[in-house]
């Protein structure tokens, strides 16, 4: 996985509410920390994204249905993260989700599974399995 479009992908949903709270920032850096970037280059990012806003397009590699499935379930546990979903996050969420290939209505299904706490994990396996049907 290109670990850096996925966290450009994070980031643009934590500023699409004009809210990246501290939760939003520190889940960002643990997922870019366990895939190896370093500390300052994601701090770097961080900081290019809060000057730029969201002006810049999203760019998606191409991905394989478990890359496909972990933006999902990582854009969705983010919005969930600050326990305040506003419309722009889902939208941009459902965005997301057509552009991955998959059908909206996935977004309200992983809604539901995923928790808003990381600490609290669900079963991710059974969980794509069930997210790889709304695929178009």
């Amino acid at each position: 996985m290109d670990i850096k479009a996925h966290l450009q992908v994070l980031l643009k949903l934590a500023l699409v509410d004009e809210n990246f709270d501290d939760q939003e920032r520190d889940m960002i850096r643990m997922i870019a920390a366990a895939n190896g970037v370093p500390k300052q280059e994601i701090e770097e990012m961080i900081s290019k994204a809060l000057k730029n806003k969201i002006d810049e397009p999203v760019v998606l590699p191409t991905l394989s249905d478990d890359e496909k499935f972990e933006y999902l379930y990582n854009i969705v546990q983010l919005m969930k993260i600050d326990s305040k979903i506003y419309l722009s996050e889902i939208n941009f969420c459902e965005d997301m989700a057509v552009r991955l290939g998959f059908n909206k209505k996935v977004i309200g299904r992983l809604s539901r599974q995923i928790f808003s706490d990381p600490s609290i994990t669900s079963d991710k396996e059974r969980l794509k399995i069930a997210v790889l049907k709304f695929k178009n």
